[in-house]
């Protein structure tokens, strides 16, 4: 068994992931501490190995099995840190779509024996709405249902491997609860929480970690550009100096233009001064280039936003209409060719869906 802590990664399936976990991957490197490269190792496990072949990582295959007898892709999260703590004395899985605001060791230091690291401690389970009736009348009926326990985002989960049976137990909770709430998207998260609860003491790490499950768009634009420009050279001097500039902030204009933009598109018909408003976020030059790659996303926004207050798609006509508001070509400038040639395309796209 390693002495050496692990940073362990899921990354499967389309090509948005294993751009993710290759950033995640290099954020962790930029931030390090250590000069001393076996001070922790990376683990990933993944189905397209190609993409870390540039990386001080083990590249490991995911067990065929380890998504149980329900098929449920969360499970194997589980599996993969189970397996990875009966070889190592202390592990910290991360969700791909996260990066490093601090040194990996400081993480590290954060997972102790008797200690649950997740990336947040959640809402307890008494101010929780809306969860469903056959979860609550099987937690009921097990002497499970407690209001006081606190949910977890599992964006980290961190533990040494004297605890990691709690892993055995969640994971033999989703494969019961799976058939009795199929719904659940956060089962994952729930089961480990269950287990956790009195058993172990819950730690977070939102100042260490940005796990941007929320707004995933704009930051996956972000991390699309940075890898467009280096992934051919992830550690190189340039790709580590643009990956700090790939931060934790929304793009959007100064306050001052913003309130100059309200107060012009006051003469905009009221159905569409949102719609305005919205599109003018991708229209500002944001000195950081990686804040500037977010403009389509804005424009896509903005349109999804419009057609929700409508709770109808737009017609081609209506959009072109729309787009075809003089106050908008003037404050898009440059902009305003490519953002009307994107939402055209997206609307016919989406039309022949």
């Amino acid at each position: 068994m390693t002495a050496a802590p692990q940073l362990v990664y899921l990354a499967f399936g389309p090509e948005t992931y294993q751009r993710e976990a290759v950033f995640s991957i290099v954020s962790a490197l930029s931030q390090t501490a250590s000069a001393h490269p076996e001070a922790f190792g990376i683990q990933v496990f993944t189905d397209q190995p190609g993409y870390y072949a540039k990386l001080p990582v083990t590249v490991r295959a995911i067990d065929a099995s380890w998504n149980g007898p329900h098929r449920y892709h969360f499970r194997i999260k589980h599996a993969a840190l189970r397996q990875v703590l009966k070889e190592c004395e202390k592990a910290v899985l991360i969700d791909t779509d996260t990066f490093f605001r601090v040194p990996p060791e400081a993480l590290f230091d954060r997972v102790r024996a008797g200690t649950l690291l997740c990336n947040a401690i959640g809402s307890s389970l008494g101010q929780s709405n809306g969860m469903p009736a056959a979860l609550l009348a099987y937690l009921n009926r097990h002497g499970m249902h407690d209001p006081a326990l606190r949910q977890t985002n599992s964006g980290v989960i961190g533990l040494v491997a004297s605890d990691a049976s709690i892993l055995d137990r969640s994971i033999s909770l989703m494969d019961e609860l799976r058939p009795v709430i199929p719904e659940l998207y956060t089962l994952e998260e729930l089961s480990l929480a269950l287990v956790a609860h009195d058993q172990l003491q819950l730690a977070e790490c939102t100042d260490a970690i940005h796990h941007y499950w929320s707004r995933k768009a704009q930051f996956r634009a972000k991390i699309d550009a940075w890898y467009l420009k280096h992934g051919d050279s992830p550690l190189s001097l340039g790709a580590v100096e643009d990956s700090r500039l790939v931060n934790d902030r929304l793009p959007r204009p100064p306050q001052p233009l913003r309130a100059w933009q309200k107060a012009l598109t006051v003469l905009v018909a009221s159905e569409r001064r949102q719609f305005i408003r919205e599109l003018l976020y991708g229209c500002h030059v944001y000195p950081n280039e990686f804040d500037r790659a977010c403009a389509p996303v804005w424009w896509d926004k903005a349109l999804t936003n419009a057609q929700d207050r409508l709770q109808r798609p737009l017609s081609a006509e209506e959009l072109s209409s729309w787009l075809a508001d003089p106050i908008l070509k003037r404050l898009a400038g440059r902009h305003y060719s490519a953002l009307r040639g994107r939402l055209l395309d997206r609307l016919e796209a989406q039309s022949s869906q």
